[in-house]
């Protein structure tokens, strides 16, 4: 028979220390939690990603080749056809998005599950355009309409996006963004 979980009480509002056996490891090894502003420019900047779109980088996790960040087009635009080599999960945050291969669009709070093995051509006609926080692993190789190869980004592309564009802007790297 399920029984149906529910919250714990909680009477008083204290850090609690529990139990662990590893806690100097994890004290020793771990980069530990933290809080990255997305909603201003004091963590990370707007960086420019090509002639309508702008990436707002939140995290990179070299040893999994993960990488975070909001994208935005900032008005009806595309970026163009791209190929998954990892799995991406995004969450509309403003606007909305489609896909040219899918039926659907994406409206704010929608999740996007996209899958390695697929490509893509994304698409907004939003007059605001869109906003999309994901959370990206592997590679993703762009392409001409021609399917030729253009670029391929990953962890060490996206690295270089934002700490190039600090560099020559004169903002300091921020270590929180490093996992």
């Amino acid at each position: 028979m399920a029984t149906e979980m529910k919250a714990p009480p909680s009477t008083k509002k204290a850090i609690v220390e529990v139990p662990f056996n590893y806690r100097s490891l994890v004290e020793k090894y771990s980069p530990g939690g933290r809080y990255v502003d997305a909603q201003t420019d004091d963590d990370s900047p707007w960086v420019p990603f090509g002639e309508t779109a702008s990436i707002k980088h939140l995290a990179f996790d070299v040893r999994r080749n993960l990488f975070s960040n909001i994208l935005w087009v900032k008005g009806p635009g595309t970026i163009g056809t791209h190929f998954h080599r990892g799995t991406i999960t995004m969450v509309v945050l403003e606007g909305s998005v489609r896909y040219l291969e899918y039926d659907w669009v994406a409206t704010p709070g929608g999740l996007i599950l996209e899958v390695p093995g697929e490509s893509h051509t994304l698409v907004t006609e939003h007059p605001d355009g869109v906003k999309l926080f994901g959370w990206m692993e592997g590679p993703i190789e762009f392409y001409d309409e021609n399917a030729v190869l253009i670029e391929t980004t990953d962890v060490w592309w996206m690295i270089n996006h934002y700490e190039s564009y600090c560099k020559e802007n004169g903002i300091p790297i921020n270590p929180k963004l490093y996992l």
